[in-house]
């Protein structure tokens, strides 16, 4: 069927030592996507004061949102969403007819306002704070997830 291209514009880099475990989940759930699928990581090398690197981190992550996609951002204070209710949200986009979907993932600092504005939806993955690895790791099983609840897949039940 059609398929919804997914950009994740990520702030910082999978490492080959600290990050390798994190990279081999998120590559695990990736790899079962039906849809194409990129990791964009972005970083601003010039250690800037907290709000300027947000700032700046923010315009790397946007630059990377394709033409006309609609922009899920990550962060704690947005809405918490069922797996099933995320899985209708993306289902409605691809609908919609929408080719490109990006979701954006902040640094330690969080994501700029600028960032939040523009997003179309501002997800959070509960209360807790994660590594930035780990909400990858999460939102790669989160995105697998749904495409299995759209095609009626037993994974969701687990």
């Amino acid at each position: 069927g059609f398929a919804v291209r997914l950009t994740v514009a990520a702030v910082g880099r999978f490492g080959t030592g600290r990050g390798a475990v994190e990279r081999t989940l998120f590559d695990d759930y990736v790899k079962r996507l039906s849809q194409p699928f990129e990791l964009r990581e972005v970083t601003e090398k010039r250690r800037l004061p907290a709000a300027q690197l947000r700032q700046r981190e923010g315009t790397l992550l946007l630059a990377q949102v394709p033409k006309g996609a609609p922009v899920v951002a990550l962060d704690a204070g947005g809405r918490v969403l069922s797996s099933p209710a995320l899985a209708k949200r993306l289902d409605q986009w691809q609908s919609a007819g929408i080719r490109d979907l990006a979701f954006l993932i902040g640094g330690a600092e969080g994501l700029d306002a600028a960032v939040l504005e523009r997003a179309d939806l501002v997800l959070s993955l509960g209360a807790m704070t994660w590594p930035h690895l780990l909400v990858r790791v999460l939102l790669a099983e989160q995105l697998y997830r749904a495409q299995c609840i759209q095609a009626g897949h037993p994974y969701h039940r687990r």
